[in-house]
């Protein structure tokens, strides 16, 4: 059966067509909205999604950073307290068992946030290669998290904490600000390619966090927004997404993410799976379609009558008002500008390949 957030009955409340995801009954959209209304709410004003079905997990302890360093791609042994980093989470074989978001709150604690999918499977991994003096604990339950993002996310979160509780840099956080007398990880973060926040709070404070938020926001037309407004979102601003763009049978540096990956670090696990691999064979593009149409995942892509890969992600994106896609592809076929071709439902379209991310702002 699947589980409810905190703010479900809020939902039900403002409309939210609700479906399974993940494990969870989650807002798709909302009846006064629709995926468009909310997706350009987010680039144009400031829009509000629960995302308290992503998983939370902390390392404290002596060992948490060496147990940190094992675990991941990235390198954190420079991280500064009160940061945020992006990694990877490799198997043996140098796949993607997911990504994740590393908050340094002190030189002993460590706070990953993963994906709600993969949560049950992050986390008996980690268990099993945990070491030393460590403690590990799944701490998702105590956790309501929100996003609040678009452009003014910033006017609102000003109307509610102190100036020096707010963080001022992307990828930073202040672990314990009191947002309108609510106690809360305040963090510069987001998967939209929105100026934004995410708000982790304790969940017996979330709908008093969520209803705070929307009331603060009516000034500047804050949205309500569900799965179907993030997904076209993250898509626009060329963002990666876990079993699209990301699988346990592709690497990091198949799918363009080599940034996040230090081979220099001395071990982690599928370090030298990934060094065995050599220079990948495949990689990742952003396409514009030329053609009336929608691609999706799983889309064939030719060039010049030979295919060499498939779409992995695609959608109308309403802000730029273009059918974008990503996609695997043979490595060193194509270059920005190359007019290639998609096959959907049996016709090939016209596309050609533009950089990432599509939006542009």
């Amino acid at each position: 059966m699947d589980l409810k957030t905190p703010l479900y009955d809020a939902h039900l409340e403002a409309g939210g067509k609700m479906v399974s995801f993940a494990g969870y009954m989650l807002p798709v959209q909302y009846k006064d909205g629709g995926v468009i209304k909310e997706h350009l709410a987010v680039r144009n004003q400031v829009g509000l999604f629960d995302v308290s079905h992503m998983g939370e997990v902390v390392y404290e302890g002596k060992d948490a950073l060496e147990n940190l360093q094992y675990i991941v791609t990235n390198d954190f042994s420079n991280l500064e307290i009160g940061r945020v980093r992006y990694s990877l989470m490799c198997n043996e074989a140098g796949g993607v068992i997911d990504d994740l978001l590393v908050y340094k709150c002190s030189a002993e604690k460590y706070l990953l946030v993963i994906n709600a999918a993969n949560k049950a499977k992050d986390i008996a991994w980690m268990k099993q290669h945990l070491f030393g003096e460590v403690i590990f604990s799944d701490q998702s339950d105590q956790f309501v998290q929100v996003a609040l993002q678009g452009p003014y996310a910033k006017e609102i979160i000003e109307k509610l904490a102190d100036p020096d509780e707010i963080p001022k840099t992307y990828y930073s956080f202040t672990e314990n600000a009191n947002v309108g007398g609510v106690n809360c990880i305040l963090s510069r973060t987001g998967y939209t390619g929105e100026f934004g926040y995410e708000l982790y709070c304790q969940s017996e404070d979330g709908v008093k966090l969520w209803e705070l938020l929307l009331e603060t926001g009516k000034e500047y037309g804050i949205v309500t927004c569900g799965l179907g407004a993030r997904d076209t979102l993250r898509l626009e601003a060329g963002m990666p997404l876990y079993g699209h763009e990301m699988t346990e049978e592709i690497t990091p540096f198949e799918t363009d993410l080599s940034f996040a990956v230090k081979l220099k670090k001395e071990k982690f696990i599928g370090k030298q799976a990934l060094i065995d691999k050599g220079e990948p064979k495949i990689t990742r593009i952003g396409l514009q379609l030329m053609d009336r149409g929608i691609v999706r995942e799983g889309a064939d892509v030719y060039f010049n009558e030979k295919k060499i890969g498939q779409t992995t992600s695609g959608t109308m994106c309403p802000f730029i008002n273009k059918a974008c896609a990503m996609a695997l592809v043979e490595k060193d076929n194509v270059e920005i500008g190359s007019e290639i071709e998609v096959e959907v439902r049996g016709k090939k379209i016209a596309a050609k390949v533009v950089a990432l991310p599509f939006i542009k702002k």
